[in-house]
């Protein structure tokens, strides 16, 4: 039996190894590869060249909508990534973070959300939402008790 068993995992891990899905030994090979950041903080400011043209096509008073720029966004975010990799580091990094970062100050920072004043809701609603609970709680024991306090229910 033991030997169907290693047969079918000898088989298994094949069959990973040859469409690609089996990686064994690539975290070993990862850890000699370099993070050239210099490259990649070359390569960056390309990306955020070519995020400024595109967001001088929106109207700088939609520049809090994302709807209006989003497949822009993604293109910049996509831009970053490939010169990470390019560049043979991790994305996100904190290179890539920043510069991130400063895109965002750059184009977003008036785009802050307004504090949302809380009030309470008028008297007669809050006194209907305090009582409701309260007497259908009372209801509920009252039930209780008189049906335990009757033995034709329970027979």
């Amino acid at each position: 039996m033991e030997i169907h068993a290693l047969w079918l995992v000898q088989h298994l891990l094949f069959a990973l190894w040859v469409n690609g899905l089996l990686t064994i030994g690539l975290a070993g090979a990862q850890q000699g590869v370099i993070c050239n950041e210099s490259l990649m903080l070359q390569n960056l400011p390309l990306c955020g060249k070519s995020f400024q043209e595109m967001m001088h096509k929106v109207d700088s008073s939609k520049w809090c909508n994302l709807t209006e720029f989003i497949l822009y966004y993604n293109n910049f975010t996509l831009c970053t990534e490939d010169k990470a990799a390019t560049a043979k580091c991790f994305w996100p990094n904190p290179i890539a973070e920043g510069f991130i970062t400063g895109i965002h100050k750059q184009f977003f920072s008036n785009c802050t959300s307004k504090k949302v004043h809380w009030e309470d809701p008028p008297d007669k609603i809050l006194i209907t939402l305090i009582f409701i609970p309260v007497l259908l709680t009372i209801a509920m024991i009252g039930l209780v008790v008189w049906c335990s306090k009757r033995n034709d229910i329970l027979v």
